[in-house]
């Protein structure tokens, strides 16, 4: 078994993504989308808890 590149990754992967403002993922909306969901869950339980009891 010949290694021809050492740098090379022997897995075939492709190359990492540029990070940077182009391929930086928006957490941001990350953030907000969990945090709706929380409230939406927080909503849910005290609703069902005044419901039930």
């Amino acid at each position: 078994m010949t290694i021809s590149d050492p740098g090379k990754s022997p897995m075939n992967h492709p190359d990492e993504q540029p990070s940077g403002t182009d391929g930086s993922p928006k957490f941001g909306r990350l953030l907000i989308v969990l945090i709706l969901a929380v409230l939406v869950i927080v909503a849910i339980t005290f609703g069902s808890e005044a419901l039930y009891s």
